[in-house]
């Protein structure tokens, strides 16, 4: 018998345990750290409340969130778009809606947004082909926002620079929208509605 094989016959069934237990721990460390060290946190500039504004808007989320003329989403409002509403003193007695006239609104700033589906320069996405020709809700993509008291915490991958709602809040790149917006997401959804899904379909 070789010394290659003694040592193996004298291993016990404690060396394949601490084996075991070891790789756990380190496999269950990495899946908890991973996300720490990939993703920074990133402050919003301040809190906002989309059910207060859904309360006191006639038309839900097109009322911020419009089409222009030509068919072309405008995306986050600006702050000429806020001055419909707000005037140039608060009106309600939080914080946030003082920083958002002082700082904002009476300087003509607009509010420097971190923006979680913002999709990479290289996608097309069309909004009025899936909310106004398809008619899709708006929270089939991103989530039910018109409840949200507050805004989440926005992360950014460190290495891409795009939101974690991008690759998805699950660290092995898994699950559909609003918690993940990745190319396959949408092939899916093409697929099990009959709709094109070329590569120039969504990249121009």
């Amino acid at each position: 018998m070789t010394t290659h094989e003694q040592g193996q016959a004298k291993r016990s069934g404690a060396d394949w345990l601490l084996f075991v237990v070891g790789f756990v721990l380190f496999s269950a460390l990495g899946f908890w750290g991973t996300p720490a060290l990939l993703y920074a946190e990133k402050p919003q500039p301040f809190q906002f409340s989309h059910k207060v504004h859904m309360e006191q808007v006639s038309e839900g989320c097109k009322s911020c969130h419009s089409f222009r003329e030509d068919g072309s989403f405008t995306g986050i409002p600006s702050t000429d778009k806020c001055k419909e509403c707000h005037s140039d003193s608060p009106q309600g007695n939080t914080p946030q809606e003082k920083t958002f006239v002082e700082e904002y609104l009476n300087k003509g700033k607009p509010v420097d947004w971190q923006v979680y589906s913002k999709q990479p320069a290289c996608v097309f996405f069309s909004h009025a082909a899936h909310a106004e020709n398809a008619g899709l809700e708006c929270k089939k993509c991103h989530g039910d926002h018109g409840d949200s008291e507050k805004l989440r915490t926005y992360q950014q991958n460190r290495l891409t620079g795009y939101s974690r709602d991008i690759w998805g809040w699950s660290i092995l790149g898994m699950g559909d929208p609003p918690k993940r917006m990745k190319m396959d997401n949408c092939a899916d959804c093409h697929r099990a509605n009959g709709v094109r899904d070329a590569c120039f379909v969504c990249h121009k």
